[in-house]
């Protein structure tokens, strides 16, 4: 392959990056949960999140508004406040189950075998992203 055949693909790559729509709350809850996921900061599930809370190591909780159990509710909530600990809801808790990476992607990119995810801990962010600024700013705004 010669030079000149890599340099379109490069162009049509930069392409299809270049257009990014607004993001919105739950777009940039996804994007921080994916960077942390790649970067290994991320607890899934009452165990892990309990435990990382409680270590003072969590940095972010993600706790989903449709779960069946409210002890599990009140605890993460409790450990939360507790621990000054930031906490986002999200509708679905499949929702944040495939956010999490509790899913498979099939060959077209879809998820398929999603697993409910009730909560989920940031432990570690990753990289600085515009999804991390952009929940950063809700959970400013928020407090404020």
């Amino acid at each position: 392959m010669s030079d000149g055949e890599a340099a379109p693909i490069a162009d049509v790559a930069e392409a299809v990056a270049a257009p990014k729509e607004p993001l919105d709350m739950s777009g940039a809850v996804q994007m921080v949960l994916k960077k942390a996921l790649a970067h290994d900061g991320l607890c899934r599930g009452l165990h892990e999140a309990a435990r990382a809370i409680e270590k003072g190591e969590a940095q972010l909780c993600i706790l989903s508004e449709d779960c069946n159990q409210p002890d599990y509710t009140k605890l993460i909530t409790a450990l939360c406040a507790e621990h000054n600990v930031n906490l986002i809801s999200v509708p679905e808790n499949k929702l944040l189950g495939q956010w999490a990476g509790l899913c498979k992607i099939d060959p077209s990119g879809e998820a398929r075998k999603v697993v409910g995810c009730a909560c989920a801990v940031v432990t570690d962010f990753g990289e600085e992203t515009e999804g991390l600024a952009m929940v950063q700013e809700h959970l400013k705004n928020k407090t404020a």
